[in-house]
């Protein structure tokens, strides 16, 4: 059989004609060529494929690209960038935000096909780390995952079905991750619920400590966002250095030092934190911290998923972690670091080794997890907070290897910093800017 090779790049000399037909998924170009190899234009990549002609049609693909050929007529057809691959899933979300676009393709330039209200009710069957794919009036389109929760939110009087046109639009990644669709536990009865481990989440079944509870904080007035925030405040759980589990959910070693060591396979469950060059307990610091960050960001709309509100609660990381996939939009877990020179605060981010990055949940999350980093360190800076080196760390934890959602540990500061009142409030305020800047509020 006859292989041709078709090349499509940027530069070479074609006839590209015209009729552009957008539909939800694909979009159609015909090229007539002038010289006798397969090549085409496209004005912004370059593609490569070979193609089976022992008959007049061929078809072929190139990354996302599906290319079809007519060699009788040595014309081609660009089915462009087709559904981009995503995490199957079939969930409920929820519109978070007002006049949203849905697109589509995964694309900021791709064609507009509705505008979804906030606490509009969609049906998603598959994300990635920028974008849901979501079925809405018999159609496939793509929106941006930061617009949708699984977590309904307050609908107002403008909450209601798409229509053409739109003015919101998301830029980076994020949103609800692979979180599994779930009714909140005494949504109905107000703020204060409680939240405890369901056993058949995924990952629940590593956690050793679970018999504790997080309490979920619903924000109140027409400011809610309808996303809700996990605050974890770093250690506290009596006897959780005791214990020990997996470091990873395939059981592959760490791949970073850290509190354990490079090449072990499990961690102990929760350790006990340092202690602060003036004696006080880190873990009495993080709490005092997540209860002020609480009250800021309740009082800007968001809703709030505290894992620790007392000096003891029986959960242990990967408990925490997985309370946070399944009821939070991203996961905050409050630290200060061991070292003794106030060097400033930082995040831990996800390693680049290739191993780690293609294991999950990392494989499909890491991505989220660094960028949530960034917009918290960004708004810690904008607040006038000291940053250390770059503002990141490379670091393999237990958190980032099960968390599905968007996932960082902030290190706001070491043993030397400043952790009073006001310095806890200056670094709360810095957290919110930087949660703003994530979901683009």
């Amino acid at each position: 059989m006859k292989r041709t090779c078709f090349c499509m790049a940027a530069g070479l000399s074609v006839l590209a004609a015209a009729a552009l037909l957008a539909g939800c998924q694909k979009k159609y170009e015909r090229i007539h060529l002038e010289s006798s190899a397969w090549e085409a234009d496209t004005g912004t990549q370059t593609h490569e494929a070979w193609l089976d002609s022992g008959t007049d049609q061929t078809e072929a693909h190139s990354g996302n690209i599906e290319i079809q050929a007519d060699t009788s007529s040595r014309e081609v057809l660009l089915v462009g960038e087709t559904a981009p691959a995503m995490e199957m899933c079939d969930e409920t979300v929820y519109v978070t935000g007002s006049d949203v676009n849905g697109r589509a393709s995964a694309s900021t330039s791709s064609q507009v096909v509705a505008v979804f209200q906030k606490g509009q009710k969609l049906r998603r069957t598959g994300y990635d780390a920028s974008w849901s794919r979501v079925e809405y009036n018999g159609m496939t389109c793509y929106i941006a995952g930061r617009y949708v929760s699984v977590t309904e939110p307050e609908k107002t009087e403008s909450s209601g079905g798409g229509t053409a046109g739109g003015q919101a639009e998301a830029a980076g990644p994020g949103g609800a991750g692979s979180r599994q669709a779930q009714d909140l536990e005494g949504a109905s009865a107000g703020n204060g619920s409680e939240i405890t481990v369901d056993s058949s989440w995924k990952y629940a079944e590593f956690s050793k400590i679970n018999s504790g509870k997080a309490i979920l904080y619903k924000a109140s007035g027409d400011n809610r966002k309808g996303i809700t925030i996990c605050v974890n405040a770093g250690h506290g759980t009596k006897g959780g250095s005791s214990v020990k589990t997996l470091c990873h959910p395939d059981g592959t070693p760490k791949v970073t030092g850290g509190t354990t060591g490079a090449g072990a396979t499990s961690a102990v469950a929760v350790s006990s934190g340092m202690t602060f060059s003036d004696g006080t307990a880190e873990a009495k610091v993080t709490l005092a911290m997540a209860k002020k960050l609480k009250e800021k960001l309740l009082a800007a709309g968001y809703d709030v998923l505290m894992i620790r509100e007392g000096d003891d609660v029986q959960l242990d990381n990967i408990a925490r972690t997985v309370i946070a996939n399944n009821k939070a939009d991203c996961h905050i877990a409050l630290h200060w670091d061991s070292t003794s020179n106030d060097k400033g605060a930082f995040y831990m981010s996800v390693p680049n080794v290739a191993s780690y990055r293609a294991m999950e949940p990392v494989k499909s999350n890491w991505e989220k997890h660094n960028a949530l980093g960034e917009s918290l360190v960004a708004g810690l800076r904008e607040a006038g907070i000291k940053i250390f080196s770059g503002g990141s760390m490379e670091m393999d934890l237990t958190q980032t290897s099960y968390s599905t959602v968007p996932s960082i540990d902030i290190e706001l500061g070491d043993k030397a910093s400043d952790h009073s009142d006001a310095a806890l409030d200056k670094l709360a305020g810095g957290l919110l800017l930087g949660i703003n800047k994530y979901f683009g509020k």
